[in-house]
C-alpha cells in the first residue's frame, strides 16, 4: 500500500487522525504489515510491550472483566507505550488477523520526536486512567467479598485405576466444557468438594474465580449469595463468570429453596429488599453452579442435568493400593522425610474394611500410621488400625495365627490324598464287612464305628468345624469318582444346575428323604442290623453318584444331601467359619479362580473351583461351605480366612431363614421322641403293641409330625400376647425357629451319648468278635452309667440356655416378650429329659 493511501486510511479508520499529516506520514512510513494466526495470544497481561498494533482486518478479544471484542484500526498498547507500564490486559486473536506494526523502541522515538502525539491522547489516556482506576476500585472490592469463600487450588486429581475412578475422569472432562449446573452427590467423606474444583480448573474459564458456600452456613434470607438492594456487591455480583460450589446442599435452609431452583433454572435471581421496600426487577448471574450433596433432592435435582454420583470407597478397593501411595508420597514430602512403603498384608487390611467416612477415613489412617512409624521405613498390618466392621468383629483368623495350619489345608494331603488314599478304601471295607460280617452292632466293628462313633462324634464336631465332615465324605468321594469315569468313557459336557428349582425343591426332597431314613431307621432296626445300615449308606451314595454323571460339581450335596441338609444346619451354630476378605477380593482380584478354578497364579493353586459353587467373599452363612479348602487354595491373594467366632454368630446377622430348614429342624426333633417311642408311650401312659408294623408304622409318622405342631401354636399364641400387650411386633415363625436350634442338637447329642460313651469303647473286642475271635481280656473304656446320665443333663440343660440366648439375640426384644417361646424350649427339654433320662 502506497504511503499516501496508508495515510488516508489512518486517518479514516483510526484514533490517529486527531494528529497532523507529518506525523501521519512519520507513521506510516514506520509500520509492517503483520499477519497472526487465530487461536493465538497476541499481547499477554502484565507483560512489556514489544509493538504498537493497529487492527487492520480480523476479531481480536480481550479477556478479563468485561471481555470485548476490538474494532478495526483499534491501537493496541498505545497507553502502556506512551506511560510506559505493563500491558493491561491479554489479547487473543479469535481467527486470522492482519494488523500494522511499530517497534516498541520506534514508536518511543516518535513520541520524543513529535509531542503532539502525547498531547493528543492526554485527555483519552486520562478517561482511560479513570475506567482502570474504577476497574481497580471494583476489583478490590470483589476480591475483598469473594476471599473469605475463594478455593485457590485443586487439592489432587482423581486418583485409581478402577471403572469408577475412569468413569469420574470421563464425567468430569465432560461437564467441564460446558456452563450447565452440576450435581455431585454422595457419602460423607469422599471429597466432592475437590470434585467440583477439579471441574473448575479443567474448564475453559479457569482463571475466573471459584468459590465454596457452606448451606448450612448461609442466612435463611441468603442475603450474603443475593445481596440487598442499595447494599455492598453480591456473591453472584462479585464472581462474575466465575463457578460457585453450594456445598451440603441437603442442610440448605427451606426459605432459599425456591430462589435457588431459580437460580439453577434460568440463571435470575432478586436482592433482598426491606420490609416496606419495593424489590428490584430481577437479576441475571453469569456464573456456573455446582451443587454437592450427601443425597439426591428431588426439589433441586430435577433442574440439573449434569449428575456426577460418587461411589463409596468400599466399592473402589482397587484403588486403595494407588490411594494409598499417593497419601505417603504427599504427607512424606510434606514431613521432609524419605518416603516409606507398605506391605501387601496391611494393604490387605485396609481392602478388607468398608471405611465408612470414605477418602478422609483413609486420608487420617495414613497419616495416623506415618506417626507411628517412629524412624522404620515400612508400615506394616500392626500399625494399620481401621475400625472393625461387624463381619470381622469378635474374629480371629486361625490361618494367620498358625502358619503351619495353612499349610496343611493347602498340601494335597487334605482333603485329595486322605479321601483317595484311605476313605475310599475304608468306605469299601466297611461296606463289605457289614454285609458279610455278623449283623448285630456287639459282634460287628464296622455297625459299632457307624452308631456309636460317627453319629456322635459328627454331631459334637458342628460346634468345632462345622461341615468339616463334608470334606471327606465317602458319598462324595464316590461321586466325584463316577464323575471322572464317565468323562473318559463318555466325553461330554456335564448339565449347568437348575438353581432356580433346586433351591425351590431341593430343601424339601432332602426333608422327605430324611423322614423316610428315618422310618427305616425305626421300623426295621437299621441301628442294629449291619446289612440294612450298608443298604443305607450305599443309597446315599447312589445319590450322589447318579447326580454326578449328569451335574457338574457337587449338586447332591448342594441341594439333594440328607446328611448334607443336616451338617449345613447344625453348621450354623459352629465356632469356626470359612469366609473371604471382601475388600481384597473386589480389589485384587479379576479370575475369581476360587469360585471357577482354573491354572496356578502366584501362589495360588491349580483347582477345579468350589465344589458348591460359592464364593468365599459372598458366603454369610455355613450351610454353604464344607470346608474343602479349595478356595485357600486357589487365591494368589490370601483373602480366605478360617475363624474362630461367636457360636452361631450368622444366625442373628446375616442369616436368611427357609421354610424347609425349619421343617428339617423339627423333624430332627422329633427324631429324638421318635427313637424312644417305647419311652414316650409310657409316659403318656399308652400301650400300643409296637411289635405290630401297622400300629408301629403310624405311632412312628405321628411322632415325625405331631409335636412339630406345638411351636408353630405357641408361636401364633405369642405374636396375638405380644400385639395385645402393646403392639410388638414378633418376628415370624422361621426365623424364631432356629431359637430352638442349640436344644435340637443337645438333644440328639444327649440320645447319642449313651452308644458314644458306652459301646464305642468296645471297638477291640468287637472287632476280634467281627471275624470270629473271642476278644475277651482286651481293654474297654466304658463310662459309668452315672456319668453318661449326668452329661446329658449338663447336655440338656445348657441346650435350654443357649436357646434363650439365641432367641433373644435373634428377636432383638425384650425377655418379657418372649417369654412364651422360652417357656416351650423349658417344655420341650423336659420331654427330653423324661424320654432320656427317666
Amino acid at each position: 500500500m502506497a504511503t499516501s493511501d496508508l495515510i488516508t486510511w489512518l486517518r479514516d479508520n483510526t484514533p490517529l487522525n486527531v494528529l497532523s499529516s507529518e506525523v501521519l506520514e512519520a507513521i506510516a512510513l514506520s509500520m509492517k504489515l503483520i499477519r497472526v494466526e487465530g487461536k493465538q495470544t497476541l499481547v499477554r497481561g502484565g507483560s512489556t510491550p514489544e509493538k504498537l498494533y493497529i487492527l487492520k482486518s480480523g476479531q481480536i478479544q480481550s479477556q478479563g472483566i468485561p471481555e470485548a471484542s476490538l474494532l478495526t484500526g483499534t491501537l493496541i498498547n498505545l497507553r502502556a507505550l506512551i506511560l510506559e507500564q505493563p500491558v493491561s490486559k491479554t489479547l487473543v486473536t479469535l481467527n486470522e488477523c492482519e494488523l500494522w506494526g511499530i517497534d516498541a523502541q520506534q514508536f518511543k522515538s516518535l513520541l520524543k520526536q513529535y509531542p503532539e502525539i502525547t498531547q493528543a491522547f492526554s485527555q483519552q489516556l486520562a478517561l482511560e486512567l479513570k475506567e482502570l482506576s474504577s476497574e481497580l476500585s471494583f476489583q478490590q472490592e470483589r476480591q475483598t467479598i469473594l476471599r473469605p469463600y475463594l478455593v485457590t487450588k485443586v487439592k489432587r486429581g482423581v486418583i485409581g485405576k478402577s471403572r469408577y475412578a475412569v468413569k469420574l475422569r470421563s464425567q468430569i472432562k465432560n461437564f467441564s466444557d460446558n456452563r450447565q449446573p452440576v450435581l455431585i452427590f454422595g457419602e460423607p467423606g469422599l471429597q466432592k468438594d475437590n470434585l467440583a474444583a477439579l471441574l473448575h480448573f479443567s474448564s475453559p474459564f479457569r482463571r475466573e474465580p471459584i468459590i465454596q458456600v457452606n448451606c448450612s452456613q448461609l442466612q435463611a434470607s441468603g442475603a450474603e449469595l443475593f445481596g440487598r438492594v442499595g447494599g455492598k456487591l453480591s456473591l453472584l455480583e462479585a464472581l462474575g463468570k466465575g463457578t460457585l460450589i453450594l456445598n451440603n446442599l441437603q442442610e440448605l435452609s427451606p426459605e432459599l429453596f425456591k430462589p435457588i431452583a431459580q437460580l439453577l433454572k434460568d440463571g435470575t435471581y432478586y436482592p433482598i429488599s426491606r420490609q416496606g421496600e419495593s424489590p428490584l426487577s430481577n437479576k441475571t448471574s453469569h456464573c456456573r453452579i455446582i451443587v454437592i450433596s450427601e443425597k439426591k433432592l428431588s426439589n433441586i435435582d430435577e433442574l440439573i442435568k449434569n449428575i456426577i454420583k460418587v461411589p463409596p470407597l468400599r466399592v473402589r478397593k482397587t484403588d486403595i493400593d494407588d490411594l494409598v501411595t499417593y497419601y505417603i508420597s504427599l504427607m512424606c514430602r510434606k514431613r521432609g522425610v524419605d518416603k516409606v512403603t507398605i506391605t501387601s498384608e496391611a494393604t490387605r487390611k485396609l481392602q478388607a474394611y468398608d471405611f465408612p467416612n470414605n477418602l478422609q477415613e483413609l486420608e487420617n489412617l495414613i497419616e495416623r500410621a506415618l506417626v507411628q512409624l517412629k524412624g522404620y521405613q515400612e508400615i506394616t498390618e500392626e500399625i494399620i488400625w481401621p475400625s472393625q466392621s461387624k463381619k470381622q468383629q469378635f474374629r480371629f483368623n486361625l490361618l494367620k495365627g498358625y502358619p503351619r495350619l495353612r499349610q496343611f489345608f493347602r498340601s494335597q494331603w487334605y482333603p485329595d490324598k486322605l479321601n483317595y488314599g484311605f476313605t475310599l478304601i475304608a468306605f469299601a471295607v466297611i461296606n463289605i464287612i457289614l454285609w458279610i460280617g455278623p449283623q448285630t452292632r456287639s459282634e460287628n466293628f464296622a455297625l459299632n464305628l457307624f452308631w456309636a462313633w460317627w453319629w456322635p462324634l459328627v454331631l459334637l464336631g458342628f460346634l468345632f468345624v462345622g461341615r468339616l465332615w463334608c470334606a471327606v465324605c465317602p458319598f462324595m468321594i464316590y461321586g466325584e469318582l463316577t464323575q471322572k469315569v464317565s468323562l473318559w468313557l463318555f466325553p461330554r459336557k456335564l448339565k449347568k444346575w437348575p438353581r432356580k428349582e433346586a433351591e425351590t425343591w431341593g430343601g424339601w426332597f432332602l426333608w422327605g428323604l430324611f423322614a423316610l431314613i428315618l422310618l427305616w431307621e425305626e421300623l426295621w432296626d437299621l441301628k442294629n442290623t449291619a446289612y440294612l445300615s450298608s443298604c443305607l449308606l450305599l443309597l446315599i451314595t447312589a445319590g450322589a453318584m447318579i447326580c454326578s454323571t449328569i451335574f457338574e460339581r457337587r449338586f447332591w450335596c448342594r441341594y439333594l444331601c440328607p446328611i448334607g441338609g443336616m451338617n449345613g444346619m447344625f453348621a450354623k451354630l459352629s465356632m469356626t467359619e470359612l469366609r473371604g476378605q471382601q475388600g481384597t477380593c473386589s480389589a485384587e482380584c479379576t479370575t475369581y479362580q476360587c469360585y471357577k478354578g482354573g491354572p496356578q497364579k502366584g501362589e495360588g493353586l491349580e483347582t477345579n473351583g468350589c465344589p458348591l459353587y460359592s464364593h468365599p467373599a459372598q458366603l454369610e452363612d455355613n450351610r454353604d461351605c464344607v470346608l474343602c479348602m479349595t478356595c485357600l487354595k486357589a487365591c494368589p491373594h490370601r483373602s480366605v480366612e478360617f475363624n474362630l467366632r461367636p457360636p452361631g454368630i450368622e444366625l442373628w446377622t446375616t442369616h436368611v431363614p427357609r421354610n424347609y430348614e425349619v421343617a428339617l429342624l423339627f423333624l430332627l426333633l422329633d427324631a429324638v421322641f421318635l427313637h424312644r417311642l417305647p419311652q414316650v408311650q409310657a409316659q403318656l401312659g399308652f400301650s400300643w403293641d409296637l411289635n405290630q408294623f401297622w400300629i408301629h408304622s403310624g405311632l412312628a409318622i405321628l411322632t415325625l409330625g405331631l409335636p412339630a405342631i406345638f411351636p408353630l401354636v405357641f408361636h401364633q399364641i405369642m405374636r396375638l400376647w405380644g400385639a395385645f400387650q402393646s403392639r410388638v411386633k414378633i418376628r415370624p415363625f422361621k426365623e424364631l425357629a432356629y431359637g430352638y436350634l442349640p436344644l435340637v442338637l443337645a438333644g440328639n447329642l444327649a440320645y447319642y451319648l449313651p452308644l458314644g460313651l458306652g459301646e464305642a469303647g468296645q471297638i477291640l473286642p468287637i472287632t476280634l468278635a467281627t471275624f470270629g475271635f473271642s476278644g475277651q481280656g482286651l481293654p474297654i473304656m466304658v463310662a459309668h452309667p452315672a456319668v453318661i446320665a449326668f452329661l446329658q443333663e449338663i447336655l440338656l440343660i445348657l441346650g435350654v440356655i443357649l436357646s434363650i440366648i439365641l432367641t433373644q439375640k435373634i428377636a432383638k426384644l425384650p425377655f418379657y416378650y418372649l417369654i412364651i417361646q422360652h417357656l416351650f424350649t423349658l417344655i420341650l427339654a423336659i420331654g427330653l429329659w423324661k424320654i432320656l433320662l427317666l
